[in-house]
């Protein structure tokens, strides 16, 4: 089976060598790029499994290249973007836009590689969704989800949710890793026009967490994003 191929667009030769070396060692297919111009090309031509994307670019902006990738027909290829841009409206602005995860500089090689990990895992568990392959069950540590019977455990204790304290849980399971914005869970939960805001996702959250026993400032199984949104945990 061939390895995934990733398109590192990263205008710093010294930090693309770097992170493609880290690709290989990985067991990755990397594929480098500077430019926004040539990260388009080499999207279109070659059409990589992932792309880790840079949003300082000489070029043009890195969103005007999520842009162009998210938009894509063919293929829903997932995004990390990785940038010193660390203010809260610029991680929303890129998540909503399609971007799957956002890494602050400088960074880890150890982060990057995890979160490619988690990234191609949720990329996969959407396509089956999206097939009609969708998972029944989904575990984190004692956590257990199980959507065909919407039944929810901790451990061997059953714990009840209410029908939108499920569908939360469920949405954050089908996208177990990824950080999921505000305004995305608030539409595919409660549709586009609810009313409260962050208000009702907030107290709907504080309530699920109560119920499986999780304190916020140490969690076992949600991840507070502070003024982006949430991230549901996964083992390995």
């Amino acid at each position: 089976m061939e390895q995934p191929l990733i398109l590192v667009v990263e205008d710093e030769r010294t930090i693309s060598n770097f992170i493609c070396r880290a690709m290989a060692s990985a067991g990755y297919r990397a594929l480098p790029a500077v430019t926004g111009k040539e990260a388009l090309t080499l999207f279109f031509s070659h059409r990589p499994d992932l792309v880790l994307l840079d949003l300082g670019l000489p070029d043009m902006d890195g969103l005007e290249v999520l842009e162009q990738v998210a938009a894509d027909p063919q293929k829903d290829t997932p995004v990390i973007i990785l940038s010193a841009r660390d203010r809260e409206s610029e991680k929303v602005k890129a998540l909503d836009m399609g971007a799957d995860d956002y890494i602050v500089k400088p960074f880890g090689v150890p982060e990057v590689l995890a979160r490619i990990r988690t990234t191609l895992r949720h990329a996969q568990r959407v396509r089956d969704a999206a097939q009609g392959e969708k998972k029944e069950r989904y575990q984190v540590k004692d956590l257990v989800v199980d959507t065909a019977s919407h039944q929810v455990f901790v451990g061997d204790q059953e714990v009840h949710l209410t029908q939108n304290e499920f569908k939360l849980m469920e949405l954050l399971c089908l996208h177990a890793g990824k950080v999921l914005t505000y305004d995305f869970i608030l539409k595919q939960v409660w549709g586009p026009y609810v009313a409260g805001g962050n208000q009702i996702l907030r107290v709907n959250m504080a309530n699920i967490r109560r119920k499986l026993g999780e304190n916020p400032s140490e969690p076992k199984y949600i991840v507070t994003e502070l003024g982006i949104g949430y991230r549901l945990l996964e083992d390995g």
